[in-house]
């Protein structure tokens, strides 16, 4: 595929923009929390302006890169990208079970409901390496939980996106569903493996990844969210061992303990298989 038929950094932005103002955001920060945060980060800022002598010239080129990053919808893929692996990390620092990860600007709530063994949807040429995918999810004390939900989306194998790939003719819903788990707690899916990708490189976050002139890649993965009544919602992204770009994600977001380990599938089939499952945390 061409670069002239991928979809524009500024449609792709847009629609991840479009997507969070339709979520709920609530914080309930109290006023002095605020204040502090807010203090914190400006004098974070003002040390860096110091230690690095920052210029005039280069003070505009920020402020005109920044307004780029708004026209452009990019806020959502920035953050995502730059900042929220730390967020994550603080966020969750107080569970015993699986790890998680980032979940980026690519998701979609309301994906079709699947049952415990399922085929995700996809187009019927669907390009890459069939994968299937089994595991199970239980609580930190080890009990199944049975009608757990396990939210799944995924890039194709040219590294785009249902919804956020204007122009590409990927069905709406396409490698994105929901799947419960059957009473065991158990599921089997079967999708593609995803390819690793590169952030859009024609908007604001490209324009700064080029000029620092770091690797703009994402390692393959698939994203989860797995929630069951009484537990606390894990959001993860999953990578395959010996992939590329695992050790150098520029989203900072892979994890020892969320690496696949793709072996032949044991039922004879095409593609490849994996045994991944999740373990809970309770509500605290």
């Amino acid at each position: 595929m061409s670069h002239t038929d991928a979809p524009a950094a500024a449609a792709s932005g847009a629609r991840a923009t479009d997507k969070f103002r339709h979520k709920e955001v609530r914080a309930d920060t109290p006023p002095e929390r605020l204040s502090a945060i807010i203090n914190d980060t400006l004098q974070g800022l003002f040390e860096v302006i110091r230690r690095h002598k920052i210029t005039y010239a280069e003070y505009d080129a920020v402020k005109a890169w920044l307004i780029k990053v708004g026209e452009d919808g990019e806020w959502p893929l920035w953050l995502d990208v730059f900042v929220e692996h730390e967020v994550e990390e603080v966020s969750t620092a107080h569970r015993q079970g699986s790890k998680g990860s980032i979940e980026g600007p690519y998701y979609v709530p309301g994906a079709p409901e699947l049952p415990a063994r399922a085929r995700m949807p996809m187009r019927p040429d669907e390009k890459g390496t069939p994968l299937l995918w089994k595991g199970q999810v239980t609580s930190v004390e080890g009990t199944p939980l049975g009608g757990a939900q396990v939210e799944l989306w995924h890039a194709d194998d040219d590294g785009y996106y249902s919804q956020f790939a204007e122009g590409m003719g990927i069905p709406e819903w396409n490698l994105r569903g929901t799947i419960v788990t059957d009473e065991e707690g158990r599921f089997e899916i079967q999708t593609m493996q995803p390819a690793p990708y590169a952030i859009p490189m024609d908007g604001a976050t490209g324009q700064m990844t080029v000029a620092a002139g770091w690797s703009p890649f994402r390692p393959a993965h698939l994203h989860v969210k797995v929630s069951a009544p009484g537990h606390e919602q894990l959001t993860a992204q999953l990578y395959f061992r010996g992939g590329e770009y695992t050790d150098d994600d520029i989203a900072s977001a892979v994890k020892p303990e969320l690496l696949l380990d793709p072996q032949p599938r044991t039922d004879g089939g095409a593609g490849k298989e994996v045994t991944y499952g999740f373990v809970l945390d309770p509500v605290a």
